[in-house]
């Protein structure tokens, strides 16, 4: 029977800090963190071997004069550090506040100033030097780095803080303790200032009881255990990864960390996960990859005979019913000669994958699937500390991020949009009462910004950002993240898309290639060699792209289709501002950015009067 939410909360822990003395107390000697040594051999710790190492690290703090609720920086990218940190801090009885490694020195030192930041830890001189190189504009008093040294005097050394830390505790040695004691589910934990996609970022207050909350929450479902093995990737900075730490804390589950991108597929094969999480572009990659190399010949013909059989047999297994014997003969088949190998470059042993930070384009999923991969969708915001829709991998609602997490409630408001209810969402925005009164109704219903539909056994559909609706000069509306995921999910070639139209006769879109994608195409045509920016211009690449582009048209309203296109010739940014640190693109940046492209898709056009 499942708990109440008085149950969940009163069942959870007050505070970060005792959540990981209660695992420790369970686990003890148990496996708890790999991460990568100075040789990328892994290396691991203990449960025990965690908590000792997060109270050196709190005591540390303490003994450079961070109290209650003082706020700590973090800037650096994922691993093992960031998480030692991040508890640290919070043993301290300190807020974490995170900062993107990305992050220009101007946002850095406006995010340090408008959360008070007393010290920073940095990962390395580059973001040492962001933070003194803006020193006028705020008051940080101190600054650890975590690789490398420096010369400045405000600079302490990762192992410094340690050693500070050890000597502390050996003088005082109940500090640590007295500090998780004195916080509570009300008292601040983090502040994640969103990235956004206009605007200056917001620091979006979450106390311990977002966390508790998230822990029990994800424990009611049932779906991770303590012999559980997560991979984890995904940005810290992020509420996404900031959740998975403390579900990582509530599962007790083994987790690896390697924040280096480009060695996902590599930590895969080593790590042999059943679960990891990540964005959707991520398993698009997956799926393109896979696609591009089964292309033509024999192969190409096995793959997507395997890939339709495997489609199939998804309303059996997402139903729990038996698959017909003959469907399943054919499914064995080409499980052993197609999907095992793809299971194999993931480990082999995956129990599921979790997409989310944007939505997932349904085809991406059901090819997932019919491959025997369980890949379930979820959904929150940093409002909503990460996780507040969740799929059951056991027996998902394909195509949609599932219930509301227990404990907290949802309904949909006239004009469709999500509203959620509950301890996971945040207490308000830092320094910005005005903004947090209008973020919740009267009766304390946060206003998500999306717009969606319950189902009947309350799975929910997100449809869009409600600012990001599209309305044609035919009155149309067009949901952009409709249209973008199924260019992505027909053209393994395509990294990036901007679907535009607002006020004009049809919809158009700005398209971005995926480097290494298009170079094997090219070399494949006599392209050898040819820079990014020119293969990218061809009229032979434009008339490929056409090909996928009226393929994904088909799957699409008549007033949704692409009637024009545009190929960019290079990719869009984070350090040109086009996309922010979490991959989400900026629409009103890139558009005022190539305005002039998107005028020539409706030179003449608009002429002719009201379109779609």
């Amino acid at each position: 029977m499942s708990r109440t939410l008085d149950q969940l909360m009163a069942d959870s822990a007050p505070s970060v800090g005792e959540m990981l003395r209660r695992r420790v107390a369970q686990s003890q000697t148990k496996e708890a963190l790999k991460y990568r040594g100075p040789d990328d051999a892994w290396l691991s710790l203990t449960w025990l071997e965690v908590e000792e190492y997060a109270h050196e690290i709190a005591a540390g703090l303490i003994s450079l004069g961070v109290e209650h609720e003082d706020r700590v920086a973090i800037a650096s990218s994922t691993r093992m550090e960031w998480i030692m940190a991040d508890l640290g801090v919070m043993c301290a009885a300190a807020a974490t506040t995170t900062v993107y490694p990305t992050t220009k020195g101007e946002d850095v030192a406006y995010i340090l100033s408008d959360a008070g930041v007393k010290l920073v830890i940095a990962e390395d001189a580059e973001q040492s030097d962001k933070v003194l190189a803006q020193a006028e504009h705020h008051n940080v008093q101190a600054i650890v780095q975590i690789d490398g040294t420096h010369d400045h005097d405000m600079v302490h050394s990762w192992e410094e803080l340690r050693e500070l830390g050890r000597a502390y505790l050996k003088d005082n040695p109940g500090v640590v303790d007295e500090a998780i004691n004195s916080t509570n589910h009300d008292s601040l934990s983090t502040l994640i200032y969103t990235s956004g996609t206009t605007g200056r970022p917001k620091g979006v207050r979450l106390n311990h009881s977002v966390w508790a909350y998230e822990g029990e929450g994800v424990k009611e479902l049932g779906i991770i255990t303590e012999e559980d093995v997560h991979f984890m990737w995904l940005p810290l900075s992020h509420v996404f990864g900031k959740c998975l730490i403390t579900i990582w804390l509530s599962s007790g589950m083994l987790t690896a960390v390697d924040g280096d991108l480009t060695r996902i597929v590599q930590g895969l094969g080593e790590i042999r996960p059943t679960v990891m999480a990540g964005a959707p572009r991520i398993f698009e990659k997956v799926r393109n990859a896979v696609m591009i190399g089964n292309s033509s010949g024999v192969k190409s013909l096995i793959a997507r005979r395997a890939f339709s059989t495997g489609m199939k047999t998804i309303p059996y297994r997402v139903a729990g019913k038996k698959v017909p014997p003959l469907l399943a003969a054919r499914y064995a088949l080409y499980d052993k000669l197609v999907f095992s190998k793809l299971k194999a470059r993931m480990g082999g042993r995956v129990k599921f994958f979790v997409s989310g930070s944007a939505k997932l384009n349904a085809q991406v999923q059901r090819w997932f699937w019919a491959a025997g991969i369980n890949l379930i969708e979820g959904y929150g915001l940093t409002e909503t500390g990460a996780i507040t829709f969740l799929n059951d991998y056991r027996k998902p609602a394909l195509g949609t991020v599932g219930p509301v997490l227990p404990g907290t409630e949802t309904k949909i408001a006239e004009d469709g949009e999500i509203l959620v209810r509950g301890p996971g969402v945040t207490a308000g925005y830092e320094n910005l009462p005005e903004a947090t009164a209008e973020s919740f109704t009267e009766d304390g219903w946060f206003h998500t910004g999306d717009i969606g539909e319950l189902d009947d056994l309350g799975n929910l559909r997100i449809t869009d950002r409600k600012k990001d609706l599209i309305k044609t000069s035919g009155g149309k509306f067009v949901a952009p993240q409709k249209v973008e995921g199924a260019i992505l999910a027909n053209c393994p070639y395509i990294s990036q898309a901007v679907v535009t139209g607002e006020g004009r006769k049809y919809i158009s879109a700005l398209v971005v290639l995926d480097p290494d994608a298009i170079a094997g195409w090219g070399d494949g045509k006599g392209y050898q060699g040819m820079p990014y920016s020119e293969l990218t211009q061809l009229e032979h690449t434009r008339r490929m792209l056409n090909h996928y582009i009226e393929r994904a048209n088909q799957r699409l309203e008549r007033w949704e289709t692409i009637k024009k296109f545009t190929i960019l010739d290079q990719e869009l940014t984070v350090d040109d501002d086009e996309v922010t640190p979490s991959l989400k693109i900026r629409r009103g940046a890139v558009e005022e950015k190539y305005s002039d492209l998107i005028e020539q898709m409706y030179e003449g056009a608009e002429a002719d009067g009201p379109g779609n």
